[in-house]
């Protein structure tokens, strides 16, 4: 049993802490959180460096990596800043992979070179209003056959970086569900956002400042074939796969982010004095930065193994969703204790920790809730379902 990074890895994460210490030093990142506006020069930059193709096949402009490998470049990417992690995660996972593993030849050549190369952004629509992760119960986006393609109607919620992507995966339902079986009719519609019939309304919401989401509106819009990811019908397969993929990085993210909370939070206890002495030195200062490094290395290995598992074609559900639970917990707990350790400095916009908070509280809500995380859980132990 081996708990160390491969070397491979270890170059990995070095590669990326060079270009996150080159290309998003804090100033530059408070400025683009204050600036609201979605980070175009540092996502081109991502994807020059190679890190947005990292697991793309090198026939098609990537370096071939596996989840262990994004889940590295994740974890780093999000210590500088989620609002770039995000749409990284989003190119990678739902564009690379799911392109990668489920698209037809025409489609890998036509998007997975330019989702490498930050000239394809994507932005998956899942959700439906009301639906919450009842994905599959709440679907009411619908897809009809027509001479060439299929015609799309429906609504999204929280759809992610809309207004920027020039794909977007929508999820929709495209027969009656077979035997009562609800996952059964489900396909993957790639869809142009400026084709005829789409719409968009921007979510006001805390956090990601740089990144917003979106409701939205598919009124008659016409998907030809060829855009069809997989099989008409069998999109639920293509989306469990990602959502493992998904779930994994989400933990990695949520690790990151703690990480930082956790360094600023420690450095901060050393240098604040209080009563004569620096603060950490205050046994219950010193109770909460132990408490979150403890809760992070648990995180850290719960990610790790789930990573290993999914790059081995190993089945990894459970495991993928334990890792986002614990990790959306304590990234939540590790950005609450900050506040509470730097005081008043830490709901100032002036410092990050207030960043760190608004921008995780919503990863214990999505992707999967942690209620819902635990009722997945619950069931894989053999309990009898809840939903």
């Amino acid at each position: 049993m081996d708990f160390e990074l491969s070397e491979d890895l270890l170059e990995v994460r070095q590669w990326a802490r060079d270009f996150c210490k080159k290309e998003c030093p804090p100033n530059y990142i408070r400025q683009l959180d204050e600036a609201g506006e979605f980070p175009f020069e540092l996502y081109q930059k991502l994807a020059d460096a190679g890190f947005i193709g990292i697991s793309a096949p090198e026939e098609y402009g990537g370096s071939g990596g596996d989840i262990m490998t994004q889940a590295v470049v994740c974890e780093e990417l999000s210590y500088a800043m989620q609002g770039i992690a995000m749409p990284w995660v989003t190119a990678s996972c739902f564009g690379v992979q799911s392109v990668g593993a489920y698209g037809t030849d025409d489609q890998k050549s036509r998007l997975v070179p330019g989702l490498c190369d930050g000239s394809v952004r994507f932005s998956i629509s899942i959700t439906e209003p009301g639906g919450g992760t009842d994905v599959l119960g709440a679907m009411r986006t619908r897809a009809e056959k027509v001479d060439g393609g299929w015609l799309l109607n429906g609504g999204k919620v929280w759809t992610t970086g809309a207004n920027v992507a020039t794909r977007l995966l929508v999820v929709c339902r495209t027969a009656p569900p077979e035997g009562g079986k609800k996952h059964r009719g489900i396909s993957g519609l790639l869809v142009d956002p400026s084709a005829e019939g789409v719409s968009m309304e921007a979510i006001p919401a805390l956090g990601l400042n740089c990144l917003d989401s979106f409701t939205m509106s598919y009124e008659n819009v016409f998907v030809p074939d060829e855009d069809v990811l997989g099989q008409p019908n069998e999109g639920w397969g293509l989306l469990t796969h990602t959502l493992n993929n998904e779930r994994i990085l989400t933990a990695a993210m949520c690790v990151g982010i703690a990480q930082a909370a956790l360094d600023d939070a420690l450095a901060y206890a050393k240098e604040r004095d209080a009563f004569g002495k620096p603060i950490g030195q205050f046994q219950s200062i010193a109770n909460y930065l132990v408490e979150i490094r403890v809760a992070i290395e648990q995180a850290r290995l719960l990610t790790q193994r789930a990573a290993w598992l999914q790059a081995n074609d190993r089945p990894c559900g459970p495991e993928s969703t334990m890792a986002c639970l614990v990790a959306s917990r304590t990234v939540s707990k590790a950005a609450d204790d900050g506040i509470q350790i730097l005081g008043s400095y830490g709901y100032s916009l002036e410092y990050p920790m207030q960043r760190y908070w608004r921008d995780t509280r919503q990863l214990r809500i999505g992707p999967i809730s942690n209620e819902m995380a635990a009722n997945y859980i619950a069931a894989s132990m053999g309990l009898p379902k809840s939903y």
